[in-house]
């Protein structure tokens, strides 16, 4: 019975062997995916800023027409002695790091609770509140047809 159990646990071995050569390059693909989000998420060029004073969001793929910043001009390039917030005034000081616009807002140790609303970011949070008011309206309005 000893020599039965030896050909099945070293084919076992065989599958087990075989199986991590197959995850290990399907990894560099996921890996490159997720090293491209990160390399955006570190690269401080990309971050949007917030004014503390007035909630104004200074974002480099929209620039700012008012004060004719440029579309693609990071914060960090603004000069710093001349720049005002559109909104309020305030000056460079009162904005902050908000992080780029595909991190979702909240502390990071929040975004596992609420039912997923929270890994939203604020745009798709939009959506959806938005969406749901627009299909409860017309909900509403369609009450009457029952007439």
């Amino acid at each position: 019975m000893s020599d039965e159990k030896q050909p099945v646990e070293q084919s076992s071995v065989a599958e087990t062997a075989e199986a991590p050569a197959e995850t290990v390059s399907a990894e560099p693909a996921s890996a490159e995916a997720a090293s491209a989000v990160l390399a955006e998420e570190s690269d401080p060029r990309t971050h949007r800023y917030e004014c503390r004073s007035c909630g104004f969001v200074y974002d480099p793929d929209e620039g700012v027409k008012k004060v004719n910043i440029a579309v693609g001009t990071a914060f960090a390039d603004i000069d710093a002695l001349t720049f005002r917030c559109p909104v309020c005034r305030s000056k460079v000081a009162a904005f902050r790091d908000i992080g780029p616009r595909t991190k979702a807002s909240g502390f990071e140790e929040n975004l596992n609770f609420g039912l997923g609303v929270n890994r939203m970011t604020p745009g798709q949070k939009n959506v959806l509140i938005f969406g749901s008011l627009a299909l409860g309206f017309a909900f509403f309005l369609s009450l009457y047809s029952l007439r």
